[in-house]
């Protein structure tokens, strides 16, 4: 893991605070970028974000696919926590909290885009990270690809009308064809340029390893601009009212640790060896913020509460998951000595 990864939280703060003063100093520049969109999809965020996904859709290789019956049971509990089970406890969490818990403190507009964002966050499974978490915790490489690709199939179909469900349970109003172009946009056409680069190289790994260590810092230098621009332009709401990413940051907090906790029991329960087990409990609990915040920015704009709720999920999620690799690697010779015990 290298040191932009290691230290991602870190560089996040401090386009964080970047952002807000810049935006505050300079608000106009800032409009003025917030005003080139096409069809709710502002130009600049665009090319972000395809700067940061590209990247990732490289590194997924679809002829994984075929080995889908491997293990079937680590595959399974990757689908059901991320598909059946976290996108409505992040909903509910969403629900609970700005709804009730912070309802004095939240004016009703502004905890509508926030649930929108969590429930945004929670409906994306992650894509890229995973990688690294099932590196730190030794895990099986080919059946996190494996894990991977299938996730992405997946989300090709199912993100949009789990989004719409969500959104509309909560009594939020989503536009269908910008849901549906965000979808196209930052998901499928992405998809489709990776493998077209994985077949133009001939799937070499040698030749695919060293594009994406050309690619890299492109990617992390897309995702601080976004969070530098994202914060800019939100500058004046966040200095009015500064403890807003602290109750943001609460029930995302409460969300990934539950869903970690949630998907260990059940490895254990299904007796998965622990380099399964792992990696597949860090895919049901690791976002694809990179999407949230792109689907959230084209659904809501750049000065939404939802697009401010899937940036702190960034700032949330490193820290955090890096504690849970810690956690399953300590957890390693008990888990292998308890595996054992049952099968005896």
């Amino acid at each position: 893991m290298g040191i932009f990864e290691r230290w991602l939280s870190l560089w996040v703060g401090l386009c964080i605070l970047a952002g807000i003063a810049l935006g505050y100093l300079a608000p106009g520049v800032f409009t003025a970028v917030a005003a080139l969109e096409y069809a709710h999809v502002n130009l600049v965020i665009a090319v972000l974000i395809w700067v940061m996904i590209y990247p990732m859709m490289v590194q997924i290789d679809f002829s994984a696919i075929k080995d889908v019956g491997r293990n079937p049971k680590g595959l399974l509990l990757t689908l059901v926590i991320n598909w059946l089970v976290k996108p409505f406890t992040m909903a509910l969490l969403g629900w609970l909290f700005f709804r009730f818990l912070f309802a004095p403190w939240v004016e009703p507009q502004t905890a509508q885009e926030y649930i929108a964002g969590m429930i945004l966050l929670g409906v994306a499974p992650c894509t890229a990270m995973v990688f690294v978490w099932s590196q730190l915790t030794r895990g099986d490489a080919n059946y996190t690809l494996v894990q991977v690709s299938v996730n992405d199939v997946i989300m090709i179909f199912a993100f949009a009308p789990l989004s719409a469900l969500l959104l509309g349970v909560s009594d939020i109003q989503v536009p269908w064809e910008t849901l549906i172009l965000s979808v196209a946009l930052y998901v499928l056409l992405p998809l489709l340029a990776g493998v077209l680069t994985r077949k133009h190289l001939n799937s070499r790994p040698e030749a695919i390893t060293a594009l994406l260590s050309r690619l890299k810092p492109w990617s992390i230098l897309g995702l601080l601009l976004t969070v530098v621009l994202l914060f800019a332009l939100q500058a004046e709401t966040i200095v009015a009212q500064p403890q807003n990413i602290v109750l943001i940051a609460i029930p995302l907090l409460l969300q990934t640790y539950g869903i970690f906790l949630l998907a260990w029991w059940l490895a254990k329960r299904l007796r998965l060896p622990h380099s399964i087990a792992a990696p597949a409990c860090m895919i049901g609990t690791s976002n694809f913020f990179e999407l949230a915040v792109a689907v959230a920015i084209s659904l809501f704009g750049l000065h939404s509460g939802a697009a401010l709720a899937t940036v702190v999920g960034v700032l949330v999620e490193v820290p955090v998951m890096l504690s849970l690799v810690a956690f399953a690697n300590r957890s390693r010779s008990n888990w292998a000595a308890a595996k054992k015990l049952t099968e005896n």
